[in-house]
């Protein structure tokens, strides 16, 4: 493990490059098992409706809980050494649930396994905002984020291919496998740690309440914004198939994720150059008002073209959204506070995504699904007077000037 003295003047370094693999093998874990383990509940088992989607969650429960304590442990630990033991519980959890023969037993695996989630990603996501040049932030934190691009379409066909003739062996052996090997590539990995001057406390021995060890209060206003569009984004994730289902269109899901991954994949290309270049509002209002866009299309009757728009908007919006509103989200703090800066911007994230569906749930049966992506439309667009208010009306300049 290196110590990093001099900010890093090259983007796509070895480590880098290698930190981005780690991310995309452990992201598509999340996303395989995401996708199969409610329907492996029932059929394994025969969980009730509200169990199997609490199987699901728990490792949203998890990976929350982690990310409140994350940037505490990386001061303690160092951010290679969290970042291997969150892996290490990342193999031995995938082999676990091989055996697992209770459903309280597979509710405690899937905790644990989002903890170690939670932990790591915190870890690798810290490690890279200091391996990236700080006048390419933004860039670079969308290259970077291009790895869990991937694995949203990557890991869900690969959970559909190998649990076709329930065969769930086989989508835990590949998680074991996947799992391994980036193990096996973060021990090569070379991660730098904040520098410690003489005379000025690190993040980790600060004085103050537990809460200011956990939030970082400069990140927090930026990562509120994350937190509603989260929970906007939350309803396609979890609603989306069962919506363009009841209106005969089941093959319409399926595209539209493949649409969105490689709108995405596109939009980070130029996303991140345009925010070093011209400014941070340059870039978050345009995507802020895509995002909400796309959501107001499916608060239409569903056909090929509303779909087909609201995939693109959506791509184009939330996914190029996250990178830049994390690259402000770092800018705001030094160094030595990068890690509860990325661990307060991921809490967000996982609060909004994780747990607005359980909010959303309740309210289909009053609202219908075409109501409830008019709602979420509504509450992305709130999403650009939030941002105005935490951030826009008093930040003009590049991210990478105020890093």
């Amino acid at each position: 493990m290196s110590i990093q003295h001099n900010p890093p003047t090259k983007l796509f370094s070895r480590d880098f490059v290698l930190a981005s693999v780690v991310n995309l093998f452990i992201s598509m874990v999340f996303y395989m098992l995401m996708t199969s383990m409610a329907l492996y509940a029932v059929e394994r088992f025969q969980a009730s409706d509200s169990a199997a989607g609490l199987a699901s969650s728990a490792f949203i429960i998890g990976s929350v809980a982690a990310r409140l304590i994350a940037g505490k442990l990386l001061a303690l630990c160092g951010r290679k050494p969290l970042l291997i033991a969150s892996l290490v519980v990342f193999v031995l959890v995938s082999v676990l649930y091989i055996p697992a023969d209770s459903l309280w037993l597979l509710l405690i695996l899937r905790f644990v396994h989002g903890m170690a989630f939670g932990a790591g990603n915190t870890a690798l996501a810290t490690a890279v905002q200091a391996l990236i040049p700080p006048a390419r932030r933004s860039e670079g934190t969308g290259y970077f984020s291009l790895s869990s691009t991937l694995s949203t379409a990557v890991g869900p066909l690969l959970a559909v291919v190998l649990a076709s003739s329930g065969n769930y062996t086989a989508v835990f052996f590949f998680c074991a496998v996947s799992s391994s090997v980036a193990l096996l590539i973060g021990i090569l990995l070379r991660l730098p740690e904040p520098v410690k001057v003489a005379g000025h406390p690190h993040v980790g021995s600060r004085r103050g309440s537990f809460l200011r060890s956990i939030i970082s209060p400069a990140a927090l206003p930026i990562s509120l914004v994350i937190l509603v569009c989260g929970l906007a984004y939350s309803g396609i994730i979890s609603f989306l198939a069962p919506f363009l289902l009841s209106r005969s269109m089941p093959a319409a899901a399926s595209w539209f994720f493949l649409l969105y991954a490689v709108t995405v994949l596109l939009s980070r290309l130029f996303a991140g150059r345009i925010q070093d270049r011209r400014g941070d509002n340059a870039i978050m209002y345009p995507l802020l008002a895509v995002f909400a866009l796309g959501m107001a299309m499916l608060a239409f009757e569903p056909s090929t073209l509303t779909v087909a728009l609201a995939a693109l908007l959506t791509g184009l919006g939330f996914g190029a959204l996250m990178p830049c509103a994390q690259a402000i989200a770092v800018s705001a703090v030094s160094p030595a506070d990068m890690g509860v800066a990325t661990s307060t911007f991921f809490l967000m994230l996982d609060l909004g995504v994780g747990f607005g569906p359980v909010a959303l749930g309740l309210a289909i049966p009053n609202l219908g699904y075409t109501g409830m992506f008019g709602i979420l439309a509504a509450l992305a667009a709130l999403g650009i007077g939030l941002y105005f208010l935490v951030h826009g009306r008093r930040h003009s300049g590049a991210t990478a000037a105020s890093a």
